[in-house]
């Protein structure tokens, strides 16, 4: 196999290189909800992917995109990722909501939901997890019951990023078919944040920033023509779009980027005389490879036509423990200087070590759990029976 890129890919890589050096300020570090100077960059910055024709790039041509290859995709995804993902919620939109739409949406929903999405202006939350289903996401409790041409949603959401940026629609899971079973009884509605009845919560973090809130729904009557795919069959949507999630998350360029600079960092301090640590940072080097080829599998399959799954969650599952790694190495690297943030002056690498560990510690709970991505691997990509 060839895993060199043509000289059109890596003309277009060259060329997103130079936009985002130009584009994006020195005081970037990376989209927090509560700055208003951050949120207001992501959406200038999108419109400005969309007008050159980027940020919907792989879709179809009729609903914004350039028909791209999946190679052109993964590039701009690695590129993005390196660079703390300036394009903020939209990645939500661009990697899995939108595919959803595309997938399961009727023609009327692709009109009304997806010009938006390329055009860059709008902003999407998901709303998945809640306080008594995470990992067991069949389990959740939210109901919609279907009232003549509506359905009247009630309950409760955590765990939902860009609620409060404000999010304009949300992509929820809600029960439709209490005596069904677990996962046949679900179904996906597309939300209108400005529905009465919704008041979103932002959730404190101790490290820091919000970026998390809740989502409570009080009687939302919610359009059924904004019924996502058939009523009761969520679970195929939600499976799809988890997969979708997985595979567009570039962590490891993130985590190779950071690398970098604590390699030079090291070389820069006479750290590097440590064989113990020359060892240590090779070691993460060859686990970004590795993260990189995992993810390049993923992608050739797509673009044979394939879907992914065990591929998609053994990906996924390496590349989250890996940036955690590469935190956990720059913080006994930089010692007590590691744990200054990015708004003190005198900050090693601009604290960007503290954020590689501390913004990544949820990376292995979100999206599903590294013990989900496990269970994945074990029972659909090696046969194992469930534990009993």
């Amino acid at each position: 196999m060839d895993f060199a890129f043509t000289e059109e890919e890596e003309r277009f890589r060259a060329e997103l290189r130079a936009f985002l050096s130009e584009e994006l300020p020195g005081w970037w570090r990376g989209m927090f909800v509560d700055d208003p100077r951050a949120i207001a960059l992501t959406r200038a910055f999108c419109a400005k992917l969309a007008a050159r024709g980027w940020l919907t790039m792989s879709w179809p041509r009729e609903w914004g995109g350039q028909e791209a290859s999946v190679w052109q995709q993964a590039i701009l995804r690695e590129e993005m990722w390196a660079h703390e993902e300036p394009r903020g919620p939209q990645y939500m939109n661009l990697n899995y909501i939108g595919p959803c739409v595309m997938r399961f949406g009727t023609e009327a929903q692709k009109r009304r939901f997806l010009p938006p999405m390329a055009a860059g202006g709008v902003v999407w939350t998901q709303g998945f997890s809640e306080p008594d289903a995470g990992s067991d996401l069949a389990a959740i409790a939210t109901r919609a019951e279907e009232r003549g041409d509506h359905f009247v949603v009630t309950g409760q959401k955590t765990w939902n990023s860009y609620a409060d940026a404000p999010a304009d629609w949300c992509f929820l899971l809600a029960r439709t078919e209490a005596a069904a079973a677990r996962h046949a009884g679900l179904s996906v509605l597309l939300v209108d944040m400005r529905t009465p009845g919704i008041t979103v919560r932002p959730i404190g973090s101790m490290a820091g920033p919000h970026e998390l809130n809740e989502i409570f729904f009080d009687e939302v009557r919610v359009p059924r023509d904004c019924l996502l795919g058939e009523k009761n069959r969520g679970w195929d949507v939600v499976t799809a779009g988890l997969t979708f999630e997985r595979v567009g998350v570039a962590r490891y360029a993130r985590a190779g980027r950071v690398l970098e600079l604590l390699v030079e960092h090291a070389k820069r301090t006479g750290l590097a005389a440590d064989p113990t640590l020359r060892q240590q940072l090779a070691e993460l080097r060859v686990r970004c490879e590795a993260a990189r080829l995992l993810n390049y599998r993923v992608i050739s399959l797509q673009a044979r036509g394939g879907v992914p799954s065990v591929e998609a969650s053994i990906a996924r599952l390496h590349n989250t423990q890996l940036e955690q790694a590469v935190g956990h190495l720059g913080l006994e690297l930089l010692g007590l200087a590691g744990a200054l943030t990015h708004d003190a002056e005198d900050a090693p690498l601009r604290g960007l070590v503290w954020r590689q560990w501390v913004r990544n510690i949820p990376s292995t709970i979100a999206a599903g759990t590294s013990e989900v991505q496990k269970d994945i691997i074990a029972r659909r990509g090696l046969g194992l029976p469930r534990a009993s």
